[in-house]
């Protein structure tokens, strides 16, 4: 019994390691989530980038701009009311990375 808990606890903990270690890289899946989350946001401002651009229709042609971290903190400070991101951040590597599957 107490081997079960004992490979039961190592296995729980390398999850929640790999779990972890992947929110640390920038991920389209990621990007996505955060396009649909309202969290971006102010928390008494319930839209997310996805209000105004449902299911990211109209983003296509988004990831050529040149200034697209620049474009997407425009969003996320004006309408969204959230504050900017850093364009090092995982965040925004995320939503860039999804902003280019949609061209694709």
């Amino acid at each position: 019994m107490r081997r079960k808990k004992i490979v039961f606890a190592m296995t729980a903990a390398l999850l929640l390691y790999g779990t972890a270690a992947l929110a640390e890289q920038p991920s389209v899946a990621l990007g996505m989530q955060l396009f649909n989350n309202p969290g971006l946001g102010a928390s008494q401002n319930a839209i997310s980038c996805t209000t105004c651009h449902p299911d990211g229709k109209g983003m296509e042609k988004a990831a050529s701009n040149a200034n697209l971290t620049e474009m997407i903190n425009q969003c996320i400070a004006g309408p969204l009311k959230g504050e900017p991101l850093s364009a090092e951040s995982v965040a925004m590597q995320s939503l860039e990375l999804y902003l280019n599957s949609l061209a694709k």
